[in-house]
């Protein structure tokens, strides 16, 4: 009863990424590795559904509710989400307003664990008269990072285009250009970069034809761009690649005239299969990350000691629902913890006494929120990401809400309860785990 029915979080949440990238050819996977997929989109106009959505699948067709993590950015509003991986972050780039809303930037957005995201910038068109800035999608090559938006102006009627941005430092808060894409002319939009050898691949739609094209140059990003032709039948949009471990792309497609995702595989960028269905209810226009996981550690027996009081995490009884709180240590039961592996550096924690699992009260994502025990269900809501601070020493991250277990009010005092915070600084979200391996 303590928890409301919850998303299938997959445990790539935890993941340690190994640096994939949208638009880089990928390397094959270590052996000890798991590949996950990870989708970002958005689920249509409607007010509630321009915000965040992720989605995984751990063969690239089938995915399913990762998070919805009710970020929206600075506008209120996110759509056509670009997703990568760099420098240790998760990044998403993306509309800032609704299509008949007029725009003239993009926004990026970072995270550490997928769920709590930040702004990082706001990126305005630099272009005269700009009506829509729409889809912008990120292209990484070597150590750039660029950005490829679709921008409209107001003085003509068919007129939107890509434009290259490329960072100008390694946070991605500040961007150069903009720089059209020479030969890749007006009324393009949604366009997705890739690069197979020395040869760069676009895929775009054309605004007129409502084909997905594919375009090419062995020049660069910014020239050289040649039309190989249509693919598939129109009424698609929202193309995006990733490469699986075999070394083939799958490109996903947004039908929008019916929605749903759909994909085709291709082992050079040049030929397709036809296009089959995505399971993946709900997605719309976004982008598949590969992500590569390490494998799970052992499960180990701890006490938790908070740092700012030197005190032990205690379940005080075996009553369900109980809140927990903080006591000073004894070596009893009530403040032993097995911590249970479910991915990487994210574990179920059982308390020895009482059998019960450490649970956030009803999955709620709200500050101050009860940190309880509770029947073990495998919710979410009992499963915590252990953020390494300094030897032995970690925040305890609820993978439903990504907030962190704080002893409230930063009580030094038996009896003080736990409760879930926004994650900080505090030496009370803090706890010393000396039984981790």
């Amino acid at each position: 009863m303590r928890i409301t029915a919850p998303h299938r979080l997959a445990r790539v949440l935890a993941a340690a990424l190994l640096g994939i990238v949208a638009g880089t050819v990928v390397t094959a996977a270590p052996a000890s590795a798991a590949t996950s997929f990870v989708y970002a989109t958005f689920k249509g106009d409607a007010v509630a559904d321009e915000e965040l959505w992720l989605y995984s699948s751990t063969n690239g067709t089938s995915f399913g509710v990762l998070a919805d993590t009710n970020y929206r950015g600075p506008s209120g509003v996110l759509r056509d989400p670009s997703i990568i991986n760099y420098n240790g972050k998760y990044y998403v780039a993306y509309t800032v307003q609704s299509w008949t809303t007029n725009s003239t930037s993009f926004n990026i957005a970072s995270s550490t664990d997928l769920l709590t995201w930040t702004h990082v910038a706001t990126v305005n068109s630099g272009i005269t008269s700009t009506k829509f800035v729409w889809a912008p999608e990120f292209y990484v090559e070597g150590s750039t990072v660029r950005i490829i938006a679709s921008v409209a102006q107001t003085t003509c009627s068919a007129c939107f285009r890509p434009y290259v941005y490329t960072a100008q430092n390694a946070a991605l808060t500040s961007w150069g250009g903009p720089v059209q894409m020479d030969g890749l002319g007006f009324n393009h939009i949604d366009t997705f970069v890739a690069k197979s050898g020395s040869t760069y691949h676009a895929f775009v739609k054309n605004e007129t034809s409502k084909f997905i094209e594919h375009w090419t140059s062995t020049t660069s990003v910014t020239s050289g761009w040649t039309n190989q032709g249509t693919l598939w039948t129109s009424g698609y949009e929202g193309p995006s690649l990733a490469q699986m471990t075999d070394g083939t792309w799958r490109i996903y497609v947004d039908k929008y005239t019916n929605g749903g995702i759909w994909t085709a595989t291709s082992s050079n960028l040049n030929s397709w299969t036809g296009l089959s269905a995505v399971a993946c209810a709900g997605c719309r226009h976004g982008t598949v990350v590969r992500t590569e996981s390490l494998s799970t550690g052992p499960a180990f027996t701890s006490t938790a000691v908070a740092q700012h009081s030197g005190k032990c995490v205690d379940a005080v009884d075996t009553t369900a629902a109980n809140q927990l709180r903080q006591n000073t240590c004894t070596g009893a039961s009530p403040q032993s913890w097995r911590f249970e592996p479910v991915g990487v550096d994210t574990y179920t924690i059982i308390n020895a006494g009482s059998g019960l699992c450490v649970d956030v009260d009803g999955g709620s994502t709200a500050n101050n929120a009860k940190i309880i025990q509770w029947t073990c269900n495998g919710a979410a809501n009992q499963t915590f990401q252990l953020s390494l601070v300094s030897a032995k020493v970690y925040r305890l991250v609820s993978v439903s809400s990504g907030k962190c277990v704080d002893v409230t009010s930063a009580s030094t005092a038996d009896g003080a309860t736990l409760i879930q915070y926004t994650c900080g600084s505090g030496t009370n979200q803090r706890f010393n785990l000396a039984g981790h391996p």
